[in-house]
């Protein structure tokens, strides 16, 4: 039997450390840093959207989660997030996935994932 997507990225645990990995990398990234640096100063926030990213993508890989975070049109309308934006969070999510030893079969998976919902996303 083949282990899901949430299997191969280490269930929960696994997810928790690619978005800590990813967020980080976001803030270091002048491309995005303007919409992830002042969450530095929102740490109950920064949490929150944390944890939404955690369930969502634990949800969207086959895994247990009950996300109850906005869908990605609602979240995202009025960020106004360019196309070069949404590639950059995309290279910086491919970085957190190389840091964290994820393979390359998951790695295009999730890339499969992030293109899914560009459309949802980007200039809304």
């Amino acid at each position: 039997m083949e282990r899901t997507l949430f299997e191969r990225l280490g269930g929960r645990e696994g997810i928790s450390a690619i978005v800590d990995t990813t967020v980080n990398n976001h803030m270091e990234n002048p491309a995005v840093n303007p919409r992830f640096l002042p969450l530095k100063d929102q740490p109950e926030r920064l949490r929150i959207i944390k944890d939404h990213t955690i369930d969502f993508f634990s949800m969207g890989s086959g895994g247990p989660a009950n996300y109850t975070g906005m869908d990605m049109v609602t979240a995202h309308t009025g960020m106004n997030i360019s196309p070069g934006e949404y590639y950059h969070v995309m290279d910086d999510i491919m970085l957190a996935l190389d840091s964290n030893g994820i393979d390359e079969e998951s790695k295009k998976d999730v890339l499969a994932v992030l293109w899914s919902i560009k459309g949802m996303i980007v200039s809304k």
